[in-house]
């Protein structure tokens, strides 16, 4: 499954809609986001259709990240049927993010 952007318009269909969806807040001028986005292909390879992976730029869609409590980025939420279930705040591994997400799956 590739990862897909959602916007505030498009957050309730994308995230909000079931099944367990990764949520990275993020936005273009953030060192540490950038950094995590090639960990979160990897993640979305090897875990495959059991977890949706979706990026929200929080400059673009403030809404959503004011709606959740993002204070600084990368923030990455588990939604878990469209009610978040754990948050994770900073830079993490591959190996930290299956876990977390393992947890919800």
């Amino acid at each position: 499954m590739a990862i897909v952007n959602v916007s505030d318009d498009s957050f309730k269909n994308e995230v909000e809609g079931g099944g367990t969806v990764l949520v990275d807040f993020w936005a273009p001028w953030c060192g540490p986001c950038k950094m995590i986005a090639p960990v979160l292909e990897e993640l979305d390879k090897e875990v495959g259709d059991g977890l949706k992976i979706a990026k929200l730029n929080v400059d673009d869609n403030p809404e959503s990240a004011s709606r959740f409590g993002v204070m600084s980025i990368p923030t990455l939420i588990v939604f878990k049927n469209g009610e978040p279930v754990d948050k994770i705040v900073g830079f993490q591994s591959k190996d930290a993010l299956k876990n977390v997400v393992g947890r919800h799956m």
